[in-house]
Parts: structure tokens; sequence; C-alpha cells
């Protein structure tokens, strides 16, 4: 029988995917647990190969890097990773690595031994390499919860003064000539729905925007058709069923964000929304990034538990420089955390 200090650690626990080992994953985990931001209570959970993060960790104390945590103080849940590693170098079996312990670390949530997912960052081509053919991890994650429709959203804190970025993305990984093929209007108000449901977490009655297809979000048809056909029409229906909620746009993508990007540095919150609706990935990606790199959380909504992720690549290019910045894998630890709890 578990006693109720051991059913505690497990409700505290939080489960982290390290990504793949031959990138920084290892490294900003280990340098966002030795910070003394993260909630006392969180009890991470490293998946992964220890005698990598024991390698890891003596390259960083080494390299002078002292605010890091300690393997011997961490709960592993070690699968030995088979094959020659070096940082920097990926291969088919650093792929094939990042993939079982994606999968067992999803396995541990679903089995409610821990309350959350932080997944570290992994290669889709070194995926592919290795077989298994996703566009990314959160396809994977959607698999393995049974087929769930998912949507991926970036949320970041202003550490200026903690106003809420929320970017949810229509359509994700897949190529800029399928996007209109892929839109539809009930994509449109399904991801409506979803991203009011999230800023409803943080804000009673959110503000909602929604960026245009097409520049100038069309100008009246001049530039493109698809807001004047079916995008405009689309979200006076969704409005309609949501007629307390102040929705705008669609937004020229050009602007969609400069009210965001004000209130990001404190300059004016009053017309920011609470969250915004990009048709797709690099449209949302571009201006959340450039404001909130190294703070924007990538959250996947629709699993039946939290699952974050840093807004950074594998950085294979300086995963041997042990220069890699934490700060996006603090927030993505907080982030789930927080949505958790």
């Amino acid at each position: 029988m578990i006693g109720k200090n051991q059913e505690d650690k497990i409700q505290n626990r939080i489960a982290i995917a390290l990504g793949d080992p031959a990138g920084i994953g290892t490294e900003v985990t280990l340098k966002a647990l030795g910070t003394l931001n993260l909630p006392k209570n969180m009890q991470p959970v490293l998946i992964g190969c220890k005698q990598i993060i024991e390698n890891v960790y003596a390259s960083l104390k080494k390299n002078g890097i002292s605010s890091i945590a300690n393997p011997e103080k961490l709960l592993i849940e070690n699968i030995p990773y088979e094959g020659k590693h070096i940082l920097g170098k990926p291969n088919v079996t650093t792929g094939e690595a990042s993939f079982v312990w994606l999968t067992r670390a999803t396995q541990l949530v679903l089995e409610g031994k821990a309350r959350a997912l932080v997944t570290g960052p992994i290669s889709k081509y070194i995926w592919k390499e290795a077989g298994h053919h996703y566009p990314g991890q959160t396809e994977r994650l959607a698999e393995l919860a049974g087929g769930v429709p998912t949507s991926m959203l970036f949320t970041a804190k202003s550490p200026v003064n903690e106003w809420r970025l929320n970017t949810l993305l229509a359509t994700t990984h897949i190529p800029l000539k399928e996007i209109s093929k892929v839109l539809t209007p009930d994509l449109i108000i399904s991801k409506l729905d979803t991203l009011l449901a999230f800023c409803k977490a943080f804000k009673p009655n959110p503000t909602i925007a929604i960026a245009g297809l097409n520049p100038h979000a069309g100008e009246n048809g001049h530039l493109g058709i698809e807001e004047i056909e079916w995008i405009i029409p689309t979200i006076q229906k969704w409005q309609q069923k949501n007629p307390t909620i102040t929705l705008k746009g669609p937004i020229s993508p050009d602007t969609c964000w400069i009210s965001s990007g004000r209130a990001w540095l404190n300059e004016s919150t009053n017309d920011a929304p609470d969250g915004i609706l990009a048709l797709y990935h690099d449209q949302g990606l571009i201006p959340t990034k450039v404001l909130a790199f190294d703070k924007a959380v990538n959250t996947t909504l629709g699993l039946p538990f939290i699952r974050t992720s840093p807004d950074h690549g594998t950085g294979f290019d300086i995963a041997q420089k042990f220069i890699a910045k934490p700060d996006s894998m603090i927030a993505a630890l907080e982030t789930a955390w927080e949505l958790s709890s």
C-alpha cells in the first residue's frame, strides 16, 4: 500500500524526457533544476541515460558551471543509451533513444506516476532516420494517448509585468502549400474553442484575436479571397455562439502581434488580446519567438495530461560548448507545474 507521503511525492512529480542525447536537452535540464526559482515541492523525474546525465554534469562542472543539479540527488529512470555518444553528433541511435525516452515518460504520466510531462528537444529528421515517421513529438504523444486531437499553443509570461502571451497554431508542421487545403471552417471553430478554454483559465471573458491568412488579411479580396469567402463568415458564426467574448479579426498578420509586443514590454496592455489564433506555423512562431524566445513554452492542448516543452531546438551546434541558456526549460517546468495544479 502506498503511504500518503509517497502519494504526495507522486502528485508532485514532473516527468522530463531528455530529448536527443546529442543535443542540449540534458544540459538545459540540469541547469534548470539547479535554479532556485522552481517550486520547492516539485519532484522531477528524468527519463534518459544515467551515464550520459552524469557525463554532462561532469562536463558542466569542468567548464566552471556550478548552478546545476547533481544527478546523485535526482530521481532518474535509467534507460541506457546503446551506442557511441558524442555531443553535437546526432545519429540513428540518438534518434531512437529520444523516441524511447519520450514514450516511457509519456507512459509514466498516463499511469498516474507523474502529474505532467516536460519534453526536451528532439530532431524530427533524426527520428525519421531511425524509422519513426512523425511530424514531431506532439503527434507521437497524441498516438500514445489514444489518437486524441491536439493543438499546439505557445505561452509566455512577460518578465516585466507577468502579462501572458498566448498564441495557438491552427495548423502546425505542414508545407506552406498545404495550408489552404487543411484550413477549414470546422478547424477554425475548433481551434477558437480550444484557445478560449485555455484563456479562460486566467480570465473569465478573454479577448481573442485571429490573424488573417493573406497579406493585409486579403485587403477586401485584392490579395486573396479566403477571408471574404469563408474565414470572416466562420468567425462571425463563432462570435454568435460566444457573445460575451471579444473577438478581433481577421487582422492583417503584419500588425496582429503589435499590441502584444507593447504589452510584453509593459507599454500598454489595454488593447492586447489574451490569445491569438495564428493560421499557420511560422505566422505564429516568428512574432512569438521574437518577443519571448527565452520565455515561451510549447504547450500541447487536448491530451489527457499537461505537456510542455522549451521553444528551442536541439542545439547540436552548441552542444559541446555548454553555453545553452536554460530559461525556456525553466519556463516549461514552471508552466507544467502551474497548469497541472
